[in-house]
């Protein structure tokens, strides 16, 4: 199935039927007694996708040794957004943009629940480089349970580019960075924005962080002083929400 992506786990399954994501097939645990399952095939009937019983040696062959839950649905290959759609899902619902950029972030796990928090507070799209990145994939939509299917994505070439290319629409570009001078709280977060967030261990390039107009950080006082790409991501975003949530944005 070279050509096709499989999503795994009953959740982002579930997601994926209702978002009306472009299933080819999906595969069931051979286990009549599983209420969940029961449903899952229920609704991809009703979508007219075919079903195929198999055993559980057999799904797990299929999924790679991956948590399937009992369930695997061969889609299509993800499509992905453009910074155009992401910018027009903002105008249609009358809001300041608010954007995410991942810079060469690699884990799959840190980016599925990224796009979690980022359906949760509002984010109109998430950008990440063609390039030295993590890609949608199942691992990804399973972490996001389903928020992958509801949050666009847009792959670009150049990030520099993109960021000024912001910048000349008026938003503000803010970036996470450990050695800011200012704490995320402090700063104004509201109207048009992009929030960076830097590679796992790396942090932010040179050039992305060159192309920040603000840089904020998360203060912490224990011994390790990083979080986990991900936490810091939603600690900053739901601290973007609620600034906006004040001011209408």
């Amino acid at each position: 199935m070279s050509n096709e992506d499989l999503i795994f786990g009953r959740n982002s399954v579930t997601e994926a039927l209702k978002a009306g994501r472009s299933i080819n097939k999906i595969f069931l645990l051979d286990d009549k007694n599983n209420i969940p399952l029961k449903k899952i095939f229920a609704l991809a009937k009703e979508k007219k996708i075919v079903a195929e019983f198999l055993s559980r040696a057999k799904l797990d062959k299929l999924s790679g040794g991956k948590n399937h839950q009992g369930v695997i649905a061969s889609a299509s290959p993800v499509q992905y957004s453009t910074t155009e759609e992401i910018l027009s899902l903002a105008a249609e619902k009358n809001q300041s943009p608010f954007i995410i950029l991942l810079d060469e972030l690699e884990d799959p796990h840190n980016f599925g629940a990224i796009l979690r928090t980022a359906d949760a507070v509002g984010v109109h799209g998430v950008i990440i480089p063609k390039r030295r990145s993590v890609s949608l994939n199942s691992t990804v939509a399973k972490t996001s349970s389903g928020a992958a299917e509801y949050v666009k994505v847009a792959q670009v070439t150049n990030v520099a580019e993109t960021l000024k290319k912001f910048r000349d629409l008026d938003l503000k570009i803010v970036g996470s960075d450990i050695c800011a001078e200012k704490n995320f709280s402090d700063a104004d977060l509201t109207g048009g924005i992009v929030l960076v967030i830097g590679s796992e261990g790396k942090g932010m390039r040179r050039l992305t962080k060159e192309n920040c107009d603000l840089l904020v950080k998360i203060p912490m006082v224990g011994k390790i002083n990083s979080l986990n790409a991900s936490v810091a991501g939603a600690v900053l975003m739901y601290e973007i929400f609620n600034q906006r949530s004040k001011v209408g944005d």
